[in-house]
């Protein structure tokens, strides 16, 4: 699927590894250290491996981000992309691409988190069409991780 300005969203390759490793490292710096992107990577491709979307611009890996249906919900996670190519219509082609795979699977809706602190990601969100819901967000976790 072709996106503004020439971006072009696809599913994960392999050979996709290294260049989202450091694409996530440089787009959340302050990650936790349980969210390891080649661990994630490892995990996604288990799991609706098609729902793991790649954005290219100009033959370089430029976005991505995780999608997924749990049989109630659509999820998005991890959506990044390169400083240098935002505001050029490449998050909204991912987001576009992960909506349409979500509802042609039957999915009623989309969800997603943004971490506190981040009003440039809220407002992105919202001029997308998503909307803050009073919700509260919480986790645990399954294992310890090494």
């Amino acid at each position: 699927m072709s996106g503004e300005g020439g971006t072009f969203v696809r599913a994960y390759h392999a050979d996709d590894h290294d260049a989202l490793v450091a694409l996530w490292r440089a787009v959340f710096p302050d990650a936790p250290a349980l969210n390891d992107p080649a661990d994630d990577i490892a995990r996604k491709l288990l799991v609706q491996p098609e729902a793991f979307l790649v954005a290219e611009r100009d033959g370089d890996v430029v976005g991505t981000c995780m999608a997924g249906y749990d049989g109630h919900r659509g999820w998005v996670h991890l959506l990044a992309v390169a400083r240098a190519h935002r505001r050029r219509g490449v998050g909204a082609a991912l987001i576009e691409r992960a909506a349409e795979l979500l509802a042609a699977a039957g999915c009623p809706k989309l969800n997603l988190q943004v971490r506190a602190g981040s009003p440039e990601a809220v407002a992105f969100y919202a001029s997308l069409g998503f909307a803050v819901e009073a919700r509260v967000s919480m986790g645990k976790h399954l294992a310890p991780r090494a």
